[in-house]
């Protein structure tokens, strides 16, 4: 481990803490993009797009979508896309529930596949967003708390002694969270309204989460290790985020593309499945004299959303030949059934790309019994049709409250994504692919 690895992982530490929600993501990302001269862009508006101009949109506050404008670019896209949501458990409308005339508990239901276990018995906040009136104007707020504000308790081994043979959670029952010790409803919307300075009426709507804002930190007798809330799949989304901002003289048209609701399908107007890309990149080659018809032949995708690694304690779990570790380098995630976007081809020109950057490379399947998940790749290019590589960063206890990365393997993305960046793609006359 060198300084470099710690600073960069410290980095993504602070990214998440700052991120415990979809909409807090984005607006991160939005904060480092402004640092770095990106100008904010508007559907409503003609985008009159300068040589060498960096720009950004954002759909629903939960989505973002960043590019570099080359003046002179290969006709074709670089693109990186991950995914801003994390399995959690969102209020509902009537979200307060008096008990016994002096607790005050929330009304939740899941939002995603989280370990339900891994929830129970730790210090938990709210964050989200809420829609303030002001006037006739309908306002978007983001909304997080600096403070624990509530906690779902597990019931003692006295009551379910079985409770260590396996326990079926009941989301309905098992898993509300404790709020107040007070009957008074209405205490949401005064958290909220306090916190965003405004009335309580001025409130009229809310999107909120219960939320993990536990630091993360690095770990092990060798600091080889981290943990944190929603590495899954900040990491991907902070590391190519990152070398974007990294990124010098790209050859083609780089972008960035931070999806939401990627733990739930990505089928909402801000996921994968949704237009924005298929807007953003419509209008891009437009600029340039150019159909997207014409520009996808050279373009490629980079689907960025974290892997399984090799669990210590049960390595029966994984597939004995395909199964990356902790620290590894960036992991290429392969299905028969495409439920990742791999082919031979994609295949090998990202490993090509981490050849040249010096980053070393890994390969996951599942095993052939168990079944895996999706991620956004084939999702998206049902909208946006290119060659397409899915990858990731290995962890552990994927979708736990709690999860676990490697130190080395944040800059190892950081690395492998801005010399994505900084490529190109090249169709020749016999039909073949250089890649530049």
């Amino acid at each position: 481990m060198n300084q470099s690895d710690f600073d960069r992982t410290n980095a993504l530490l602070d990214f998440i803490e700052r991120s415990p929600v979809s909409f807090a993501a984005v607006r991160e990302a939005e904060s480092m993009l402004d640092a770095n001269g990106f100008v904010r862009l508007s559907f409503r508006n003609e985008w009159k797009l300068a040589p060498g101009g960096k720009y950004y949109v954002t759909r629903n506050g939960s989505s973002l979508i960043a590019f570099v404008a080359p003046e002179a670019p290969q006709p074709g896209f670089m693109i990186a896309a991950s995914h801003s949501d994390s399995p959690s458990w969102k209020l509902k409308t009537d979200s307060e529930v008096v008990m016994f005339d002096r607790y005050l508990k929330l009304n939740t239901e899941g939002y995603g596949g989280m370990i339900c276990s891994s929830w129970f018995d730790r210090p938990l906040s709210l964050a989200g967003r809420a829609i303030v009136k002001n006037g006739a104007a309908f306002e978007t707020r983001v909304v997080t708390f600096d403070r624990d504000l509530c906690l779902i308790p597990n019931v003692c081994i006295h009551f379910n002694r079985e409770i260590n043979n396996g326990y079926k959670y009941n989301k309905a029952v098992d898993t509300l969270p404790l709020l107040s010790n007070t009957k008074d409803k209405g205490t949401v919307k005064k958290l909220v309204a306090e916190r965003l300075g405004v009335e309580p009426d001025a409130i009229v709507s809310m999107d909120l989460f219960v939320i993990n804002r536990t630091r993360g930190s690095i770990f092990g007798a060798d600091d080889a290790f981290f943990c944190a809330p929603r590495i899954d799949d900040l990491q991907c989304a902070y590391t190519t985020l990152a070398a974007l901002l990294e990124a010098k003289a790209p050859k083609a048209i780089p972008v960035y593309a931070l999806f939401d609701n990627e733990e739930v399908g990505s089928e909402t107007k801000q996921g994968a499945a949704s237009t924005f890309l298929f807007d953003v990149v419509t209008r891009i080659a437009a600029h340039y004299g150019h159909t997207l018809s014409e520009m996808l032949p050279a373009s490629f995708m980079l689907s960025c959303d974290n892997g399984h690694a090799l669990h210590p304690n049960h390595p029966e779990l994984s597939d004995p030949k395909n199964a990356p570790h902790l620290n590894g380098g960036v992991v290429i995630k392969h299905n028969a059934n495409q439920r990742y976007a791999t082919d031979a081809l994609s295949e090998a020109l990202f490993a090509e790309i981490c050849r040249r950057a010096d980053v070393p490379v890994q390969h996951f399947a599942n095993r052939s019994d168990i079944a895996g998940g999706g991620t956004l790749g084939s999702i998206s290019n049902t909208r946006v049709s290119l060659k397409t590589v899915d990858i990731g960063l290995a962890q552990l206890a994927m979708h736990s409250a709690v999860e676990t990365g490697g130190v080395l393997d944040t800059d190892y993305m950081v690395r492998a994504a801005k010399a994505f960046f900084e490529s190109a793609l090249v169709i020749t006359d016999q039909n073949a692919i250089v890649l530049e």
